[in-house]
């Protein structure tokens, strides 16, 4: 992802900055996924792996990055039930 985009793309939610998530960080979350333990905001179950996404800097909220393009709407975040 273009790191001038990453400079300036904030959560829509909480205004906190994003950074992409590491290689350790999706696996983790693909077995949390996989566990039913990581839902949208708006309280649904995610049940896709993500292949690449982002996790605002505190670590709250997690968005799915589609084709290269970030997924970053107020709807589509999700929480780890380990960030709640």
């Amino acid at each position: 992802m273009d790191s001038r985009l990453l400079d300036i793309l904030v959560c829509p939610l909480s205004k906190t900055p994003l950074r992409p998530l590491t290689r350790a960080e999706l696996d983790a979350l693909s077995r949390a996924i996989a566990a039913g333990q990581v839902h949208s905001v708006t309280g649904v179950a995610l049940e896709a792996p993500l292949r690449e996404g982002l996790i605002t800097r505190d670590g709250k909220l997690i968005y799915r990055v589609e084709d290269g393009i970030p997924v970053a709407a107020r709807r589509r975040g999700h929480r780890h039930r380990a960030t709640e």
